[in-house]
């Protein structure tokens, strides 16, 4: 019996050896290390409890890796979904408590099954659907309200938890007299120290450099002005040990309440794991296998709901991390959560010094990271479109609750796709003299008659949805060559026809016909054809009017118009002459 299809790490086995095993140790060390800092600012950002972050990076962490198809991904807690997260479960109950949690885990469980359940339905091209243009415009707004949210802890100020942006800025000028310095100076020097680290000392972890020099300088200030003078919150102790088991809320009405909410974590997270996957693979020549992801990170989210951790994805920084660690097989995220438990066991006691101006530094960090400068130029220089699809997912990110706005900037893609195809260009074309068979160029902005004969180019498919716009251009060509009702149409960029798109041309065919000319397809893809024959439209148009590639179309359209017979019904014509390859032999037999 082969097991690949139900253990798909037993394909990758083999390739395990004593150097893969020492690349991967070092690898999952590396990561080890991040995800300390990371996973506690994760759950931060979530409303959970700080060891929740460091929990979904470990089961879930090792099933994904194990049942994935990816060598190098690592999956676990990330911000985007984090902040989604936080936005869609704390109107429904209190950050950090009971309720809280078990919303959550019950939320992980649901994305989990949906995961699952596209992933076994073969239904990985779904993903393709989130453009990358919404990624990068709600990740941004994810950014910001990140910054939002922790805004009340880096300047120590009173903010209503949950409050909208625009209430947390202008809180921030109604207080900005009763900012707390010592917390202030705490978060600033946590991002200053991460700066500097970052640029100066870049083989050192930025982040974790951070969080020791902030928590240095906030035991400094409490030694110096005495303990709860200055204000600064410790985050709590950590729990140490293997992640517990905990039951999600399988109650009905909190299953259809979290619904709409899961559809839309679960295409975010499914979106982040196979764009990370793929983007790594292109580096390491691996191929990814979409659905096979789409079952590992189902996998995952189920077995983070039973042990203690919350909807997760593939992490972009770790992932990175990895390969650049050198990572040879998935056994180094294996390795990874494993050096986070042995390292939770030293560190864990001291988590009291990490303080609440410290994680808020860090996530103003991760934040700013999160903002991708560099693809958000190159959007708005190049497509109007695109930059209008970027816009509108990050102030509905800003404004509407998270899961719309990514379902927003999906349908935003959508919409402004299915004008641009419903709008092919037709282009004046005119063959290039000296060369025959004949090869077109543009010709200018209106179409020109050659020898009583109209070309055109049509650059798009015809469906349903562009007939309209297809058949008011053919007429309009006609415009530009009055007295000239024969028309040539390069067919090469048609890349298929609906029944619509057939029946136009069909009738197009016969309103040139009544006027006296014709309607002439040339290098039409065998696709195409076979809906116009399968249609029943191909004789309404005439089998000899149909030209292949390699025929010199313009030759025997000419001689045709010169002796009067390009009515389209060639091969009844008394006097026409010798028949070219598509006239002796119908279009493809």
């Amino acid at each position: 019996m082969n097991w690949t299809p139900w253990l798909p790490f037993l394909r990758w086995w083999p390739r395990v050896n004593r150097q893969t095993l020492r690349f991967d140790a070092i690898a999952g060390l590396t990561g080890g290390i991040i995800l300390v800092p990371q996973g506690v600012a994760f759950a931060t950002v979530a409303g959970m409890p700080p060891e929740f972050g460091l929990y979904a990076a470990m089961i879930p962490a090792i099933v994904a890796a194990l049942w994935g198809s990816s060598w190098h991904l690592v999956s676990g807690p990330t911000t985007a979904i984090s902040i989604v997260v936080f936005a869609t479960m704390s109107p429904l109950a209190a950050p950090g408590s009971e309720a809280y949690v078990k919303l959550v885990l019950t939320l992980t469980l649901l994305v989990g099954v949906f995961q699952l359940l596209l992933g076994l339905l073969r239904m990985g091209t779904l993903v393709n659907f989130v453009s990358h243009t919404v990624v990068v415009g709600f990740t941004a707004g994810a950014a910001i309200l990140i910054a939002a949210s922790q805004a009340r802890y880096f300047f120590g100020v009173e903010i209503p938890r949950g409050s909208s942006v625009f209430t947390v800025l202008s809180e921030l000028l109604l207080q900005i007299g009763a900012y707390n310095p010592y917390v202030t100076c705490v978060a600033v020097f946590t991002v200053v120290v991460s700066v500097v680290t970052k640029r100066w000392l870049p083989r050192l972890p930025h982040l974790i450099a951070a969080m020791l020099a902030g928590s240095l300088l906030g035991v400094a200030l409490e030694a110096a002005l005495g303990a709860g003078q200055t204000g600064i919150e410790s985050i709590g102790t950590l729990r140490v040990g293997l992640p517990p088991l905990s039951m999600p809320d399988f109650s009905v009405s909190t299953i259809e309440q979290l619904i709409p909410i899961a559809i839309a974590v679960a295409m975010l997270s499914l979106t982040e794991a196979v764009s990370i996957a793929r983007s790594v693979a292109l580096k390491s020549g691996q191929r990814i296998d979409g659905n096979q992801e789409f079952i590992g990170q189902g996998l995952a989210n189920i077995s983070g709901a039973f042990f203690s951790g919350y909807a997760s994805s593939g992490s972009f920084n770790r992932t990175g991390l990895n390969y650049s660690a050198g990572a040879r097989t998935p056994l180094a995220a294996v390795f990874s959560a494993a050096f986070l438990f042995l390292i939770l066991l030293f560190l864990a006691p001291l988590a009291k010094y990490l303080t609440a101006p410290v994680m808020a530094g860090i996530l103003f960090v991760v934040a700013w990271g999160l903002i991708d400068f560099h693809h958000i130029g190159d959007i708005i220089r190049s497509s109007r479109q695109e930059a209008a699809v970027l816009a509108v997912t990050f102030l509905a990110t800003l404004t509407l609750q998270l899961e719309y706005a990514i379902y927003l900037g999906v349908l935003v893609s959508m919409v402004l796709y299915l004008r641009r195809t419903s709008r092919p260009g037709l282009e004046p074309v005119q063959p290039v003299p000296g060369i025959s068979p004949p090869v077109f160029a543009p010709s200018g902005e209106s179409p020109q008659s050659v020898a009583g004969l109209t070309i055109v180019r049509l650059n798009g498919s015809i469906y349903f949805g562009a007939v309209n716009h297809v058949e008011e251009s053919l007429q309009a060509a006609d415009d530009g060559c009055p007295g000239a009702p024969h028309l040539l149409l390069i067919a090469a960029g048609i890349n298929f026809i609906d029944l619509a798109g057939a029946q136009m041309l069909a009738n197009e065919a016969r309103r040139r016909q009544a006027l006296g000319g014709g309607l002439y397809l040339f290098n039409m893809k065998e696709e195409a054809l076979g809906t116009l024959r399968g249609s029943g439209q191909l004789e309404a148009i005439g089998l000899d009017n149909i030209f292949r590639l390699g025929d010199d179309v313009v030759g025997v359209l000419t001689a045709r118009i010169a002796q009067g017979q390009g009515q389209g019904q060639g091969q009844d014509a008394p006097s026409a002459p010798a028949p070219s390859r598509a006239e002796a032999q119908p279009a493809g037999s």
